[in-house]
């Protein structure tokens, strides 16, 4: 009877934790016990270990009893015991823990990290957080990580670290002895390119030209954008086209990204390299939305991160939903306390809400049916701080009938506008040195050292401010989408007419 331990990790949004699996074996009436503040899940390893080691063929011990057939007192320990430790993927730690106990294999070092769920059958099922369990394992210093095969292009995103992909109990264990060996994964990023969605482009919306310049400046600075008007006129082919103007994700994002979506579970193939879109129903709950539960999990503004939220029919939206944007919007991160922990996840993402303009979406016409008091109700479900956070307000209005069925003679809208938003986006990175950085995250700082206006703008500008009675947010706001709207036009400066632009985006309220 013996003592062995094993290296493993708890994958967790930004701050995975490793962990040591130790496992003690000791004479005495038979007991399988799991310490460490574990879940009802790793407290189940107990049952899919044995069973897995009783199914798995080793070449030296074909009939190898599993831990539930032997008279002997078993105790596994997860530490630090302080951490709560949740989900099966401690099977193998575990597993390969009471193998080196007993001396069917080699102890082993804690360079060598190691994670899965057993199938009963002795398979490796596929895993979630593998990335963050693979980064956190190269900060604690280890060489090599052995992780589900399904989740090695995933894992490789990690550089300057060995990934072994495993798919049975008995392989791994028949590397460990030295009688086979697994080869490390060499990734091929470039292949993992995912392919662009050709469904909403530019080229399939008729008209909507200024809804489409709007999409084009919001793409190119990484502003937020409301789309308001009438049902079926577009709003939602245009919210969904603008993903077919967003550039790919540099590495780091994409990394930033896959992580996020794979410790949330929904990560869909093995690395996401284009910005991310979510769309939930506005009956969306607040937790669905922000993020939360007993133990703090990402929603969906976390689940945009470096990308786009598109909600349409906004102001269906619970009105507490709709008021806690406020802190994405503004900081790009969001905090969720509760009872049991607190965390604060990114949220850097691109709003665009869509929106009738009453409930019965006439309004204006002899067809709106919503009374005074209903059009009220509806008008205040989106406060002035939120109205304020978002900086361009359009319109899109009924499309000419006639022109619904004209061909179109040019099939290169997107790919114009793409180069239009890659160019802003190119000059954006030079000016503040740094990739990924956009005209709408600048501080009031980032303002004063980095723009500076003429007189003539500056007057146009504070004219403006004083009749439309603009927040210091709004004012800040209007001068970074017209800097934006010059980088488009290859302007080194903010020209008045860029200046103008950008003030008459500003919502018809203030109008």
């Amino acid at each position: 009877m013996s003592f062995a331990r094993v290296s493993s990790a708890q994958a967790t949004l930004f701050k995975s934790i490793p962990i040591v699996v130790e496992i003690d074996i000791a004479k005495g009436l038979h007991s399988f016990s799991v310490v460490g503040l574990p879940d009802k899940a790793v407290e189940e390893s107990r049952d899919r270990v044995s069973a897995a080691i009783k199914n798995t063929d080793f070449s030296k011990d074909p009939k190898f009893k599993p831990p539930k057939n032997s008279n002997q007192k078993i105790t596994v320990s997860l530490a630090p015991a302080s951490v709560h430790k949740e989900g099966p993927l401690f099977d193998i730690p575990i597993a390969l823990a009471y193998l080196s106990a007993v001396g069917e294999i080699p102890l082993l070092h804690q360079s060598q990290f190691f994670l899965g769920e057993l199938s009963l059958d002795g398979h490796v099922r596929p895993a979630k957080g593998v990335l963050s369990f693979v980064r956190c394992a190269k900060e604690a210093g280890a060489r090599e990580v052995f992780v589900p095969l399904h989740n090695v292009q995933e894992a490789s995103l990690i550089k300057d670290i060995s990934i072994y992909p495993i798919e049975t109990l008995s392989e791994i264990i028949g590397h460990l002895r030295g009688e086979s060996r697994i080869n490390p994964y060499k990734n091929n990023l470039a292949q993992h390119k995912n392919a662009p969605n050709p469904l909403h482009t530019f080229d399939a919306i008729q008209g909507q030209d200024h809804a489409k310049r709007g999409l084009v400046i919001t793409a190119a600075g990484g502003h937020n954008i409301a789309l308001f008007g009438p049902p079926g006129t577009g709003k939602t082919m245009l919210a969904k086209a603008l993903a077919s103007l967003l550039p790919p994700l540099s590495y780091e994002a994409s990394l930033e990204v896959t992580e996020i979506h794979s410790i949330a579970g929904t990560l869909r193939g093995n690395i996401i390299t284009d910005a991310p879109m979510r769309s939930p129903h506005h009956t969306a709950s607040y937790v669905s939305i922000v993020g939360g539960g007993t133990i703090p999990k990402p929603g969906e503004v976390t689940l945009a991160h470096k990308g786009v939220l598109f909600l349409d029919e906004f102001p269906e939206f619970e009105k507490k939903v709709i008021n806690a944007l406020r802190q994405p919007l503004e900081d790009r991160v969001v905090s969720i306390s509760r009872a049991k922990g607190s965390e604060i996840f990114p949220s850097d993402f691109i709003l665009i809400a869509a929106m009738n303009p009453c409930p019965c979406g006439f309004y204006g016409t002899n067809k709106c049916t919503c009374s005074p008091t209903l059009l009220r109700n509806y008008q205040q479900k989106i406060s002035g701080p939120i109205m304020d956070r978002i900086d361009m307000w359009i319109e899109v209005g009924a499309v000419d009938h006639g022109t619904l069925l004209t061909e179109k003679h040019t099939s290169d809208e997107t790919d114009s506008a793409r180069k239009q938003v890659q160019h802003a986006r190119e000059t954006q990175y030079k000016r503040f040195r740094k990739r990924d950085r956009l005209n709408s995250g600048m501080s009031a700082q980032g303002i004063a050292h980095h723009i500076s206006l003429s007189q003539k703008c500056t007057d146009i500008l504070n004219t403006a401010a004083k009749k439309l009675d603009l927040s210091p947010r709004s004012y800040h706001r209007v001068i970074k989408l017209a800097r934006t709207i010059a980088d488009i036009e290859g302007s080194t400066e903010i020209k008045e007419a860029h200046l103008l632009e950008a003030l008459a985006y500003r919502p018809k309220q203030e109008l």
